[in-house]
């Protein structure tokens, strides 16, 4: 299931979108499979109904576990947006967390040597915002995900600070016509004889003296 793009923002833009590691769904799937095999051997070997039954029980206990277990993976979102970062779990009730880059200040990755085998690994992020610390485990590939996190904050500062220049810029430009542009609406006043020659030389000099 992948991240519903109608929950960003207008302009913003999806960058990393993660489920996380797969060795999640590890314990549930071994315990399916360990019960799998089991079943097979005491179904071939063993003429009991009551163990039959028992064996049948946990079988479906297991795929029940993996089941959930699968949901849950398939629901939870690890996503860097070009504002924020977001992270949702859930399936019948959903949880979610969201903090704004500008207010991400360190990002920690961590992983053991297991995980670092297999490419996982743990993200602890200090923030400005009310989460202030927010932990996220199994991440996938987390030092190239904390990457990630530096560089998006990086393009939010600057894209902040190219707003701010251009805000600024507009705010100075004059609102009115030019000096030359208001010396040739005076010329056309004098040529029409709205202006004398006299009035049309005194206000020439004072545009020209404000230049």
């Amino acid at each position: 299931m992948a991240f519903p793009h109608d929950y960003l923002h207008p302009n913003e833009e999806l960058i990393l979108d993660l489920k996380p590691h797969w060795f999640r769904l590890v314990p549930s799937g071994a315990a399916l499979a360990a019960s799998l095999v089991l079943g097979v051997l005491v179904w071939a070997n063993v003429d009991n109904q009551v163990v039959s039954i028992l064996v049948g029980l946990l079988i479906l206990g297991t795929l029940g576990w993996f089941g959930v277990s699968y949901a849950s993976w398939t629901s939870t979102h690890f996503v860097v947006t070009s504002d924020r970062l977001i992270h949702r779990e859930g399936i019948v009730s959903r949880s979610a967390i969201e903090i704004p880059l500008d207010r991400i200040n360190t990002v920690h990755s961590s992983q053991g040597l297991f995980e670092r085998l297999i490419g996982a690994g743990d993200l602890i992020i200090e923030s400005a915002s009310v989460e202030g610390r927010s932990e996220f485990h199994d991440v996938r590939k987390p030092t190239q995900v904390q990457n990630e996190i530096y560089v998006a904050k990086e393009s939010a500062e600057d894209r902040r600070l190219q707003r701010l220049a251009q805000a600024g810029s507009g705010a100075a430009a004059p609102s009115g016509p030019s000096i030359p542009e208001q010396i040739e609406q005076l010329d056309a006043l004098r040529q029409r004889g709205v202006i004398s020659e006299e009035e049309f030389a005194r206000k020439k000099a004072e545009l020209l003296g404000r230049m």
